[in-house]
């Protein structure tokens, strides 16, 4: 998928109205623009700014190296940018990219921000992708007891049945006009369909593309 044109990223960013700090850089945070996962951070300058305007990839200032470096040419885990913004301040960047191979990290992480008082954790992204993760970790390693580990187990059979169960109990609480009940039986059948995403071996972030192709 590609980038945002450079054209119309170049009219979203003054470049001359950033307010870069004593050495000439503003700080970039590199965010995924489907479920919103921070990646990583980096530091900019005028020039690298421009440039990644111009290219619609990700450009950064290396403050030890003292030199340009673009992001992913020797990895090639490039970031496509699909947004960029800056805070109240014009004092901070925020880059929505498209992370090619979902690694942003050296490491090989998908983000840099993976340690929890030493230990190895995935950041948090959006609710559904939270729920999503702890649904394929039971489908992957399955928990005695468990609601989500009985309905994969159960197949087709019991996962679609629930979400028509789920669809039908929305339909009723719309009915009622009722937001808590509706914003409850959403919740429900989100979740259930999120199992038979799982069980299909269909990750979210493809449904995510989908809703932003039709977005466009």
């Amino acid at each position: 998928m590609p980038a945002v044109e450079p054209n119309s990223l170049e009219q979203s960013i003054p470049v001359d109205k950033i307010r870069y700090n004593e050495q000439g850089l503003v700080p970039a945070i590199v965010q995924d623009y489907l479920d919103g996962t921070v990646l990583m951070m980096a530091w900019m300058n005028r020039e690298s700014l421009q440039k990644t305007l111009e290219s619609g990839q990700t450009w950064f200032w290396s403050r030890s190296r003292g030199e340009f470096w673009h992001k992913g040419a020797t990895s090639g885990h490039i970031q496509n940018v699909r947004s960029l913004r800056y805070d109240c301040d014009s004092d901070a960047l925020l880059v929505g990219v498209e992370q090619v191979g979902d690694i942003a990290c050296h490491t090989g992480e998908r983000s840099c921000f993976h340690q929890v008082d030493g230990e190895k954790q995935p950041p948090p992204a959006d609710m559904l992708s939270g729920v999503f993760d702890v649904i394929r970790d039971r489908r992957d390693n399955p928990v005695e007891d468990s609601y989500t580990c009985k309905l994969l187990a159960g197949g087709d059979n019991k996962i679609l049945k629930k979400i028509g169960e789920e669809a039908a109990e929305v339909v009723m609480a719309c009915k009622d006009d009722d937001p808590d009940a509706i914003a409850g039986e959403v919740a429900d059948l989100f979740y259930h369909t999120l199992v038979a995403l799982a069980h299909h071996q269909v990750d979210l972030r493809a449904v995510y593309r989908k809703l932003q192709e039709r977005r466009r």
